[in-house]
């Protein structure tokens, strides 16, 4: 069941929460892989109705051209829910319907967290980000909310915003899932030839030996021989490598007992840029 509209969309989750069934929500942006089922997976374990929203959100894009070029795969995607056989809605809006009036992000204050990473390297990111999720948020109004960890920062850039603004929502994290060759799943991975794919599981491989070495050497050290494993490969080409304390997203000046670290990297497959990450301890 396919709702392009909210009003249509809430009248018929008021109908089911009369049954008193809880509400999952998944949000996506369409193009969906096993990544993007498992987390409807768990949604589907824990409450009796999921709420998939496809939608590309045109105001967490900083480069016009990756909007663009987004693939949308409305008809596969909704066959693919469709196998799943579980009580699963879809809600597939057009921007009007998400924003109203304005199609324009909200300014949000995120403790800093916004700053970091994906924030120092894409103006506005985070404000499009925390717009469209609380607007989700708000037309749905589910009881649970599920994001992938291969967005770690934008999940807790999430968890902050349910906080702040006193939602009442869980919001739950996913492990990250990987094509066989590691690399981690996302719908940016349609953009590539099988063997840019390949070629590409050499940012996983790379992380798994940075944690090795995190073991024993600095945070600096780590990051200088990451740095230099990039400038060696021909296809990709390394936008950041930082590693991070997970509640503040702070780059990892000296390693402290009982925090926990994560390593976090951005890369280019040509013009289809990459992230991943992974927990160091």
């Amino acid at each position: 069941m396919v709702f392009t509209e909210k009003a249509t969309l809430n009248k018929y989750i008021s109908q089911q929460r009369d049954n008193k069934q809880s509400v999952g929500l998944v949000p996506t942006m369409g193009a969906l892989h096993d990544g993007h089922l498992s987390l409807i997976q768990q949604s589907t374990k824990q409450n009796e109705l999921t709420v998939v929203s496809v939608f590309v959100n045109p105001t967490q894009f900083d480069n016009p051209n990756d909007l663009v070029k987004y693939p949308r795969t409305l008809d596969d995607d909704v066959k693919l829910i469709k196998s799943l056989k579980k009580h699963v809605i879809v809600y597939a809006p057009a921007p009007n319907d998400v924003y109203e009036d304005s199609v324009s992000s909200q300014n949000f204050d995120f403790d800093g967290l916004e700053n970091e990473m994906e924030g120092e390297f894409r103006t506005g990111h985070f404000d499009g980000v925390g717009t469209v999720v609380k607007r989700l948020l708000e037309i749905v109004k589910p009881d649970y909310a599920y994001f992938g960890e291969k967005d770690f920062q934008q999940l807790q850039i999430v968890r902050k915003l349910v906080k702040k603004h006193k939602i009442s929502v869980e919001i739950v994290g996913c492990p990250i899932s990987r094509e066989d060759s590691g690399l981690a799943m996302s719908s940016r991975n349609k953009r590539l030839t099988e063997e840019e794919k390949q070629k590409s599981a050499f940012i996983y491989k790379t992380l798994q030996q940075a944690k090795a070495k995190f073991g024993t050497e600095s945070a600096n050290t780590v990051v200088e021989w990451v740095t230099k494993q990039f400038e060696r490969h021909s296809f990709l080409t390394l936008e950041y490598f930082k590693i991070a304390e997970v509640l503040t997203l702070k780059s990892v000046k000296r390693k402290t007992k009982n925090k926990k670290y994560r390593a976090f990297i951005a890369v280019y497959a040509n013009d289809v840029r990459l992230i991943d990450n992974l927990a160091l301890n």
